[in-house]
């Protein structure tokens, strides 16, 4: 990872405070940020980011870690709680939460490192550091461990999860700091024995990994058939990522969904009740699936949770799905925003950069990425 902050560097492995204040934009925000005392004795936010970093900076594993993957983990731990001055809360019995700061830590951190120009791959390596952070903490005390486990590997490295929350850990003031840290090394032991700690299991095909990771109970090492007989093109992305310049390039005759031209068939704004364009876009759809008929769904399709919703409907009529992830810079995509006939207006784009979820392996049998 080319880092736009400052990486301790060997040997001496110094973290320079200093120079990171002045390059990370985020830090002001998390001074005074009050959290629980039971699990944070420490103090506020920026103290135990501060231990965490240092924390990390001390750990042998972390040292020994090629250089970009080192700058990766410490950037994780710098931006791990990015979110818990948004979503920090002071409950009714007088205790402090601080409940979906990972996943909103995700989303924000995505947006600052994307108008920071990292390159989007180590961007969204960090990301699910982040979205996954506090995961090592309970997940041997779950029901199916090993199934949670193999899905996050899809996305995150393991190894290099164990590392973030272990510096968590220790970056912290707390009465039980050993369980945690034992339910980290269960968590190293659970990933290494399901084959994950360094990266994602190897599935029979790519059917095999859908059905295990869309199936309860499903055994991971079972070959499933492919059976799948047409595929759908699913196309993700901001307005202005190039989504139509794909269509026209790569469509080559199949029919294609696309929500905004049922918008101006019904005469309705993208600011208005979206309730009869999703209808119709899904009665259409159904056509399409019913005939196994391949097409191309174009939408900005930007939350885990909305493609979700299409995702269940391809799945359910046994199509391949193949999703196009489109991304280009926040400069370029504001020129094109710009000059486009019918502009994004800039709190509307503001909003889809609050949901931006970027697809990953564990939503469709092929995700390609155009960034």
């Amino acid at each position: 990872m080319n880092s736009p902050w400052p990486i301790p560097q060997p040997p001496e492995f110094r973290v320079d405070w200093a120079a990171l204040e002045a390059a990370c934009p985020w830090i002001p925000s998390l001074r005074g940020c009050e959290q629980d005392a039971i699990h944070h004795a420490e103090g506020d936010v920026w103290i135990h980011t501060r231990m965490v970093a240092e924390a990390m900076a001390a750990l042998p594993a972390w040292r020994a870690l090629p250089a970009d993957e080192r700058a990766l983990v410490f950037s994780a731990a710098l931006l791990h709680d990015i979110a818990k001055p948004s979503c920090t809360r002071r409950e009714d019995d007088g205790r402090v939460t601080a409940r979906g700061h990972s996943r909103k830590g995700e989303l924000q951190a995505r947006v600052l490192l994307w108008e920071l120009g990292v390159a989007p791959a180590d961007r969204e390596a960090l990301c699910n550091l982040i979205r996954f952070h506090q995961l090592p903490f309970f997940l041997v005390e779950r029901e199916d461990p090993a199934r949670t486990a193999i899905s996050v590997a899809e996305t995150t490295r393991c190894d290099h999860l164990t590392l973030v929350t272990e510096a968590d850990a220790r970056g912290r003031i707390c009465a039980d700091l050993e369980k945690l840290l034992v339910n980290i090394a269960c968590f190293r032991e659970l990933c290494a024995d399901a084959g994950v700690l360094s990266g994602p299991r190897e599935f029979a095909n790519d059917v095999s990994r859908v059905e295990f990771l869309r199936t309860p109970g499903r055994d991971p090492a079972y070959a499933a058939h492919d059976d799948l007989a047409f595929e759908v093109t699913m196309l993700s992305g901001l307005p202005g990522a190039g989504k139509d310049t794909w269509v026209a390039e790569n469509a080559n005759g199949r029919p294609v969904l696309t929500l905004d031209g049922i918008r101006r068939e019904l005469d309705i704004d993208a600011g208005e009740p979206q309730g009869k364009v999703i209808a119709a876009a899904e009665e259409r759809a159904r056509e399409h699936l019913r005939a196994r008929r391949p097409f191309v769904f174009n939408a900005t399709n930007l939350s885990r949770e909305l493609r979700g919703q299409w995702l269940n409907l391809f799945h359910a009529y046994r199509a391949r799905v193949r999703m196009v992830y489109l991304e280009v810079s926040r400069a370029e995509l504001l020129r094109r925003n710009r000059e486009r006939d019918a502009r994004v207006p800039d709190h509307a784009l503001a909003r889809m950069l609050e949901r931006w979820e970027v697809p990953d392996r564990t939503e469709a049998h092929v995700v390609e990425y155009r960034w």
